[in-house]
């Protein structure tokens, strides 16, 4: 995975995990009454999922992009420690074929 990917994760998170803080500090330390409080924070929210939304679509889209990239990678090792596998397991029979010297006469 490359830095860029990481960054635009890292950002993702980052940005999700501040409004979320944001938020919860907003409705912690507002002196308004709760239907206030309720209209305000939906109003934020919405405002917030508006003016971030394509920032977090690039972000999610890049992290799917770098899950798919790691699995094909890993599903190519796997095959390559089976074929290697194999490969001895077929290495070793023929050792022990061309040792045994079984005269039949």
């Amino acid at each position: 995975m490359c830095d860029k990917d990481k960054s635009s994760i890292g950002f993702g998170v980052g940005l999700l995990l501040g409004v979320v803080g944001g938020i919860v500090a907003g409705v912690l330390y507002a002196p308004k009454s709760g239907e206030e409080m309720r209209e305000k924070v939906k109003e934020t929210v919405c405002e917030l999922a508006e003016k971030h939304s394509p920032a977090v679509s690039e972000a999610k889209k890049q992290a799917l992009e770098s899950i798919d990239l790691l699995k094909y990678k890993l599903e190519k090792q796997y095959k390559k420690l089976g074929n290697m596998i194999k490969s001895k397991k077929m290495r070793k029979a023929k050792e022990l074929e061309s040792e045994s010297h079984f005269d039949f006469k």
